[in-house]
């Protein structure tokens, strides 16, 4: 089972997953150029795709659905209530092959099933996703609320998954967001601080969990630093741990069937970018050269070559800089 987090924010979302011969695409919060080019840059045609599997009504999940159907030609599956959200929402223009869903239906395709799980997510009538090709689940959840008591089940049975660590605590509350979106996104009904999904990982996943990929970071109120620091303190050094960008394709994971944990591929990585540590807080990270250094260095080129790295070198504006500085003590 391959997976690639072709965007993953609130400036739109959207995830490839192929198994058993099998390809879908959840989410269609980007355009369906970038979507296609984005593909075609990992030997991957957007025409072959299956199904186009919409999770709730949100402009960045659901505001190019109607674009992707008519060019592309597979079908949409949506819930009815989403759909009529998304029409009154967004202009989806005709859409043309629409197949309705239950939220909390399992959807099929082929051999491959996709669970859909309810949210308290504030969507209407959303949903999160299990991918299941009977020997591998993969999870992508985000946009979940709150950590709700289905999640500790859901991630318990999961090889791997793609799970929301959106905001860091302290930057939400000291950033310029006014105070009733700060509630909404902290509220029950918005979504997971970088330490809730640490938690919820610690309390609920099991051996066969693989990989993490953490997703939907804020661009204001989030930095990848600090939402790694946040999982490494919690969870420890063993967990393998990646980032989805807000503005580029992720290489390719592969999730290799129910064994233990480590077995994770980025494929289309070079050897060397694929054996540096998943941490940008390592205690040795490596230097501009590849090489290992011998402790943290405090400032820039620190962050810089942690985020070039991880493909992340774009939130490295002066401000943010200075923020994760602060936050990390460095």
């Amino acid at each position: 089972m391959d997976m690639i987090a072709l965007q993953s924010g609130s400036n739109g979302n959207c995830i490839y997953v192929e198994a058993d011969g099998v390809r879908l695409l959840f989410d269609a919060g980007i355009s369906g150029r970038q979507a296609e080019q984005r593909l075609a840059a990992h030997g991957r045609d957007i025409r072959d795709v299956d199904a186009l599997v919409i999770s709730h009504d949100h402009r960045d999940h659901a505001s190019c659905l109607g674009i992707y159907q008519r060019k592309y030609g597979f079908p949409v599956h949506v819930t009815r209530k989403t759909l009529v959200i998304c029409r009154s929402k967004h202009n989806l223009g005709q859409v043309q092959d629409v197949r309705h869903y239950t939220a909390g239906a399992s959807l099929k395709f082929g051999t491959v099933t996709v669970e859909t799980i309810p949210t308290p997510h504030d969507g209407v009538d959303g949903v999160a996703f299990v991918v299941d090709d009977g020997r591998r689940r993969l999870g992508i959840l985000t946009d979940l609320g709150h950590v709700f008591a289905a999640l500790h089940d859901v991630i318990t049975s999961l090889d791997a998954v793609l799970l929301e660590s959106n905001y860091d605590p302290d930057m939400l509350a000291e950033g310029w967001y006014p105070e009733p979106l700060k509630r909404r996104i902290q509220g029950r009904r918005g979504h997971l601080a970088n330490s809730e999904a640490a938690q919820l990982l610690r309390t609920s996943a099991s051996p066969r969990l693989q990989w993490v990929f953490l997703g939907h970071l804020s661009e204001e109120n989030n930095h990848p630093a600090l939402a790694l620091r946040a999982h490494r303190e919690i969870l420890g050094d063993q967990m393998p741990l990646f980032l989805a960008s807000r503005d580029a394709a992720t290489d390719v994971l592969e999730c290799e069937g129910l064994t233990a944990r480590g077995l994770c591929h980025a494929r289309s990585l070079p050897q060397e970018r694929r054996t540096r540590p998943t941490s940008v807080l390592n205690e040795n990270p490596p230097t501009a050269s590849g090489t290992t250094a011998n402790s943290c260095q405090p400032h820039g080129n620190y962050l810089e070559q942690c985020a070039y790295g991880l493909g992340l070198s774009r939130f490295l504006d002066s401000g943010l800089v200075e923020v994760v500085e602060k936050r990390l003590h460095l």
